[in-house]
């Protein structure tokens, strides 16, 4: 293995590369890891060297706290390929800004940007073959951090693992989506840590998913823990509906929704395209009541991973509420396209969201 020292950073370079075991042509989510991962960790208050080192395990006591009190924090994020061959990371400052903002409400040590993104560029440049040469397809990226320290007692760890691992991806939903409305159980609460994108809030949110996986339904749209009346975001995404021509959003101000950087990117060019946009509470019977009145026009799903999904129904207790052909949805189609070509390279990019690697 060749190491190399970088600012800030060394590498240690994988001998062989998996690559030749990768089929690009069926790429499942999240199965696949690229030869190289990103590793730094917390010690004595402050962060160390980072390191770019072989994909590989790592080792760990079963007294590590993350494994019983749960601090750890995420994000995801993709590097496309354009047609000339340069790779391409979406708004990933943005990333660097959200993992800070769920490792405070965690009682983490915040990782400083400027590691942040020098971990992220040095290993997309080391593993840029990895990244697909395909549209509809990237390499998804999981910055996390998790606590670290071998000790049982209730209490913020002194320790921390900060890493970066990648992997090649097709779409995350194959097509459109069948949704159901959540009125039993919550995925967040005011005053908890529904804005952060934490481990656990994933962990709560299978069972119930499970449950809605039984009817046929691929994702559930979870609603106010208070009265279950409002909607709040679909499972792996933020939720957008088209009442009339009007796109309505949920506002993620009252802090149980996770504020996407897809969902702000969706905003602004929904903006920039001529429509209006409102960020407000949206009941389900207002949902229901457009549907009845010929309104829900359109309704679609946003993430790093789910790209912009269309959900095709959406299932309000026990009743399915159908939506109009994917060919008829010219709202989420046309922002769609739009966002893929920012991402791909295909038109200009008015906003600075990309940084070529």
């Amino acid at each position: 293995m060749l190491t190399t020292e970088k600012p800030n950073i060394s590498i240690v370079k994988s001998e062989t590369s998996k690559l030749v075991e990768s089929d690009p042509s069926d790429l499942i989510f999240g199965k696949d890891f690229t030869d190289h991962m990103a590793i730094c960790e917390f010690r004595n208050g402050s962060w160390g060297p980072m390191s770019i080192v072989p994909y590989g395990d790592i080792s760990m006591n079963p007294g590590t706290s993350t494994l019983h009190y749960g601090q750890s924090v995420f994000e995801g994020m993709k590097a496309y390929k354009d047609k000339g061959g340069r790779v391409r990371l979406f708004r990933p400052t943005e990333n660097a800004r959200r993992i800070n903002i769920s490792a405070q409400r965690l009682c983490m040590p915040e990782i400083p940007e400027e590691m942040f993104m020098t971990a992220l560029t040095e290993l997309i440049r080391l593993d840029a073959k990895w990244v697909p040469a395909k549209e509809g397809c990237s390499l998804y990226i999981r910055p996390f951090i998790f606590a670290d320290e071998v000790f049982l007692g209730v209490k913020p760890s002194t320790k921390y693992k900060f890493m970066i691992i990648c992997s090649p991806a097709s779409n995350y939903y194959k097509g459109p989506v069948r949704v159901r409305v959540e009125r039993q159980y919550s995925r967040a609460v005011e005053g908890g840590v529904g804005y952060a994108k934490a481990a656990g809030n994933y962990a709560a949110a299978l069972y119930p998913s499970s449950l809605a996986a039984k009817e046929g339904y691929q994702q559930l749209i979870w609603t106010d823990s208070r009265e279950h009346k409002y909607i709040e975001e679909a499972g792996t995404m933020n939720v957008m509906f088209v009442f009339g021509d009007v796109l309505v959003t949920p506002s993620v101000e009252n802090e149980t929704i996770l504020a996407g950087i897809t969902r702000d990117s969706v905003i602004h060019l929904a903006k920039d395209l001529g429509y209006k946009v409102e960020e407000r509470k949206i009941s389900v019977d207002e949902l229901v009541e457009a549907h009845k009145a010929g309104q829900l026009n359109d309704a679609f799903g946003m993430g790093t991973a789910a790209n912009i999904t269309i959900i095709e129904s959406i299932g309000v207790d026990g009743i399915d509420l159908s939506l109009p052909p994917v060919e008829q949805r010219t709202v989420s189609t046309k922002i769609a396209k739009t966002l893929s070509d920012i991402k791909y390279g295909n038109i200009k990019d008015p906003y600075g969201w990309i940084e070529e690697i």
